[in-house]
């Protein structure tokens, strides 16, 4: 009889033991991911408040205590999270490079009609509010750091290439239409990236007063023109 009370008073206690075990380990988990996630929701806000800063100070101006200034906190706070002002340059990159990526600017799947949907990429593509979807001296800053640094290189190669491979796709979709008639959409994708990160350029040296908007409409002529395979006059 005795054996059969501890036996049946084991089996209740290795119950309770495995049920608490496992409400621990859930708890644990819980606070883990909560943790987790508060981390991510301030580092953020440093990328956020980093990015700030280099729009006002520039790269040479912008500095941890700076960042640190600005959101009324400790710079080891900031040194907590990122280790290094490198670290937290790289995070930052992958954190504009998203902004950049946004989903919101490229969604035409919605548009039924072709060529309404082939100008709609157009318009966006050379649009003010998709240059401006990075400050342009923090996107020419990276720029610049990509010669020397190899890791902010790789990060903009691969988000030029994701550009352009959603680019051949598009005009993929717009040749089987019937609306492009280009050939090589690969090197078409090219010029197109490099017309559209050009009107910065254009912008900031050459553009002697005229609006932005001025010259990348005549930009997106050039480019409508190439892929129709029609011609544009100087003007």
């Amino acid at each position: 009889m005795r054996f059969f009370v501890d036996k049946f008073f084991g089996l209740i206690l290795r119950e309770l033991f495995t049920e608490h075990s496992l409400n621990f380990l859930i708890r644990s988990k819980l606070d883990i991911m909560r943790k987790n996630q508060k981390a991510d929701r301030r580092k953020h806000e440093i990328l956020e408040n980093y990015y700030q800063v280099l729009m006002e100070e520039g790269f040479e101006g912008a500095s941890i205590g700076k960042i640190a200034q600005r959101m009324k906190i400790h710079p080891p706070l900031i040194i907590h999270y990122f280790k290094t002002k490198e670290n937290m340059t790289i995070d930052l990159v992958d954190f504009l490079i998203e902004k950049y990526e946004a989903p919101e600017f490229l969604q035409f799947d919605h548009i039924q009609d072709m060529p309404q949907r082939f100008n709609a990429l157009m318009d966006t593509i050379f649009s003010f509010e998709w240059s401006r979807t990075i400050n342009p001296g923090v996107h020419f800053g990276f720029y610049y750091l990509s010669f020397r640094n190899q890791k902010i290189k790789q990060r903009f190669e691969t988000m030029f290439r994701r550009f352009r491979n959603y680019l051949v796709g598009e005009l993929e979709v717009y040749r089987n239409a019937g609306i492009v008639k280009a050939k090589n959409l690969k090197k078409a994708a090219d010029i197109i990236i490099t017309l559209m990160e050009g009107l910065e350029y254009h912008a900031h040296f050459l553009s002697e007063t005229e609006p932005f908007e001025e010259f990348a409409n005549y930009s997106r002529q050039l480019v409508v023109a190439m892929l129709k395979g029609q011609s544009v006059p100087l003007e």
